[in-house]
């Protein structure tokens, strides 16, 4: 548990570091899953691959990856425009859980204690970093896509501009 609130300030450390850099203006902030069975990894490491093996050069397309016991794993860096939804790339920051199929392979909300703990956390920082950013679920731009398979809007209400 040490180890993982030690990581957590490094990355929050990391995070004020983007405010030395050129920032993009940031509107929105997207919630993802990886869409994987309870027993898939599917951290930064993998989705980068996957995201490569799709023709994609820059790789993880987005910036956090929040793992299963709560780690937060960068992808890219905030000042870069991700790749995680269409047309709203340029502005938007992107957060994939790493989750979001149960067993049978169907859409479900599988976080875990530890990812909603860690992401609501990284949602307040990120709030008052872009503080007029909506956060809101990949399915609001893709109502095809059952990604987060929460309703985030709702979750994260209290964060909202």
């Amino acid at each position: 548990m040490a180890e993982r609130f030690l990581l957590f300030l490094l990355f929050l450390w990391d995070l004020k570091q983007v405010t030395n850099k050129t920032m993009r203006i940031i509107t929105l902030i997207i919630i993802h899953c990886s869409a994987v069975y309870p027993w898939q990894v599917s951290g930064v490491r993998e989705i980068d691959r996957w995201h490569r093996e799709r023709g994609w050069k820059k790789g993880c397309g987005y910036h956090y990856v929040v793992r299963r016991d709560g780690t937060v794993e960068t992808g890219r860096p905030l000042e870069k425009i991700g790749a995680h939804c269409l047309n709203h790339n340029r502005h938007s920051i992107g957060i994939c859980y790493e989750g979001g199929l149960d067993s049978k392979g169907k859409p479900a909300d599988t976080r875990t204690e530890a990812q909603k703990q860690v992401m609501r956390e990284l949602l307040e920082h990120l709030h008052l970093q872009f503080p007029k950013a909506i956060i809101t679920g990949h399915n609001t731009f893709n109502p095809m896509k059952a990604c987060p398979c929460f309703d985030a809007s709702s979750e994260y209400s209290d964060l909202q501009p």
